[in-house]
């Protein structure tokens, strides 16, 4: 890759976390390109020149977050290994992106209110492949007798939608780390699952 493409690819991430935090300070409806093209001591023309519109902002932030996270879930399962520790460390990164990407990921919980038709197939594609990953150990542990599910999953959507709930009360200055949150998350999990 060149020294211009690598600036531009630097410059369009730069562009998608200053719009990730400005939307989530005043509302996908309240912010305009142009507040985001100041915040970024940028001409609105030159935002533009990355990104036609909100939606493609909004929709560009989702991928970068969520294709990162498939990666780093995806080599998490290629490790192999113990069924219940693989969970403990796919648990782990899913809260670590949850806490430590929460300006993106605040944005992305209901795409079929910003996103184009096609955006949202893309979005929802990505997002299935992003739960087939937790599906893939939840069922092996299942088939191996270390879980017993009735459901596999039902058990999925409750992990997955438990861990996205911290949003709505996790604070990182509060009584318990991300590190403790982690621990306690993936306690809890292994006892729904057995």
């Amino acid at each position: 890759m060149k020294l211009a493409e690598k600036r531009a690819l630097k410059k369009k991430e730069e562009i998608l976390r200053a719009a990730a935090a400005i939307i989530n300070r005043e509302g996908y409806a309240g912010t305009t390109m142009e507040e985001i093209a100041a915040d970024l001591l940028m001409t609105k023309g030159a935002l533009y020149y990355y990104y036609k519109n909100k939606s493609e902002l909004l929709y560009e932030c989702h991928n970068l977050v969520l294709s990162a996270a498939i990666e780093d879930q995806k080599e998490v399962l290629e490790k192999g290994g113990d069924i219940e520790e693989t969970l403990i460390t796919m648990i782990a990164v899913h809260l670590d992106y949850a806490i430590e990407e929460k300006e993106v990921f605040n944005l992305i919980t209901k795409p079929d209110q910003v996103f184009t038709e096609k955006q949202l197939e893309a979005a929802l594609k990505l997002r299935r492949t992003y739960a087939g990953l937790f599906d893939q150990i939840i069922n092996k542990g299942n088939e191996e007798g270390r879980f017993s599910l009735e459901d596999p999953l039902i058990a999925r959507m409750i992990i997955l939608g438990s861990m996205n709930w911290i949003q709505q009360w996790y604070r990182g200055d509060g009584r318990i780390s991300k590190e403790e949150l982690q621990r306690i998350f993936a306690k809890y999990i292994l006892k729904l699952l057995k």
